[in-house]
């Protein structure tokens, strides 16, 4: 298993965002309030990280974007997993799983 960089916060907010958007399309703020939800309060994710990631992932061809009108008829963007972010996201997955079996792997020896 190759070493982790130090880029693994950045994988993993690029992570989080990937598998969220897998249930389907939804703007930035409900990307954050999602992985909010779902991690019970856990992960707070602020705009200055979120936006971001969100336009690493455009950049990267991993999502899509298009303008569409909010819950609360708001102009907003609405971000999309592409084939290749699905692909991404599942390597992404398991490059993660594998972490996480190494960090507990280490955390057992204590």
């Amino acid at each position: 298993m190759p070493p982790q960089s130090n880029d693994r916060l950045q994988g993993t907010l690029d992570l989080l965002v990937l598998k969220t958007l897998a249930s389907g399309p939804m703007h930035g703020w409900s990307v954050a309030l999602r992985i909010q939800d779902v991690s019970r309060d856990a992960l707070l994710i602020n705009q200055g990280s979120l936006y971001p990631a969100l336009h690493r992932l455009e950049d990267n061809g991993f999502v899509s974007s298009e303008w569409g009108t909010s819950e609360n008829n708001r102009r907003a963007k609405y971000y999309r997993l592409t084939p290749r972010g699905r692909k991404q996201l599942e390597i992404e997955t398991q490059s993660w799983a594998r972490f996480a079996e190494a960090v507990s792997l280490v955390l057992r020896l204590a």
